[in-house]
């Protein structure tokens, strides 16, 4: 999908902002909703996506990113509190050509291991849901 176009509220984080379809919450406010990655590329990958209907950052209000970033540093320092790893990648993509595969605006915090190489997006296969469970928890308790 190219950078510009008609927003679809069918999009699964749409869903998953409307409670149509399940998520492993980490945290949710009144301007977004965080959960675990059904598609990690590490252990503790996470997923902050504003409520706001919007494709992509280009898109969303400069009021409801501000309060998206805070909450994505919020979350960043969660994860690093509760998985302890050498480094936290903090990512967002806007378009199909920059890797956004989901085209509603969302950041990623990807926790990183020295000398763990960091898979493509999709290319682990789905987690299993108990593991992200017990991660999930580890990172609400460091919130």
């Amino acid at each position: 999908m190219s950078l510009h176009g008609t927003y679809d509220d069918q999009n699964i984080f749409a869903k998953i902002i409307r409670g149509e379809a399940p998520a492993v919450t980490l945290l949710e406010t009144d301007d977004v909703i965080a959960f675990m990655d059904v598609f990690p590329q590490s252990k503790g990958h996470c997923l902050i996506v504003p409520k706001t209907p919007a494709r992509n950052l280009l898109e969303l209000p400069a009021e409801a990113a501000q309060a998206a970033i805070v909450q994505v540093k919020r979350l960043a320092e969660a994860t690093e509190k509760a998985l302890k790893p050498d480094g936290v990648t903090v990512v967002q993509f806007n378009g199909a050509p920059a890797g956004q595969s989901v085209f509603h605006i969302h950041f990623h915090v990807i926790p990183q291991w020295e000398g763990q190489a960091l898979p493509g997006h999709g290319h682990t296969g789905m987690a299993d849901m108990a593991e992200l469970e017990e991660l999930a928890q580890r990172i609400r308790s460091a919130l």
